[in-house]
């Protein structure tokens, strides 16, 4: 399993990068891995402010459908469009391809409950 140093991660499974005031998000190779295959990705909430842990989507495996935390306080900017035609990208390439959305940060500073990529690992026992 793969878990970049240069991103944070929730303890829902869900890791953002954050350039500027601007944060990309996605769901951990952790998180893929125990849902399965991806067949859909829904996420209704472009060009709505959200808070830090609201519900932005489902991700719907084979067998089970998730909800989708947001990490952190903003306004969704963008939604992975490539997710409806591919949400196999999600399992393939779940840092690259098969991020989810963009989100412009309500505080950029404000990194509260988001954990290192040593952090967690420790939390799911790699």
């Amino acid at each position: 399993m793969n878990f970049p140093d240069n991103l944070l991660y929730t303890k829902d499974h869900e890791w953002i990068s954050i350039e500027g005031d601007t944060g990309t998000i996605g769901i951990t190779d952790f998180a893929q891995g125990e849902l399965g295959d991806i067949v859909f990705v829904d996420i209704p909430t472009k060009g709505k402010t959200l808070s830090a842990e609201a519900i932005f989507g489902t991700v719907e495996a084979v067998k089970t459908v998730s909800d989708l935390f947001l990490p952190v306080a903003g306004t969704v900017l963008e939604v992975n469009a490539g997710l409806e035609k591919s949400p196999e990208s999600v399992n393939k390439d779940p840092y690259g391809a098969g991020w989810m959305v963009k989100v412009k940060l309500t505080d950029p500073s404000n990194h509260t409950g988001l954990i290192s990529a040593a952090e967690y690992k420790q939390l799911i026992g790699v």
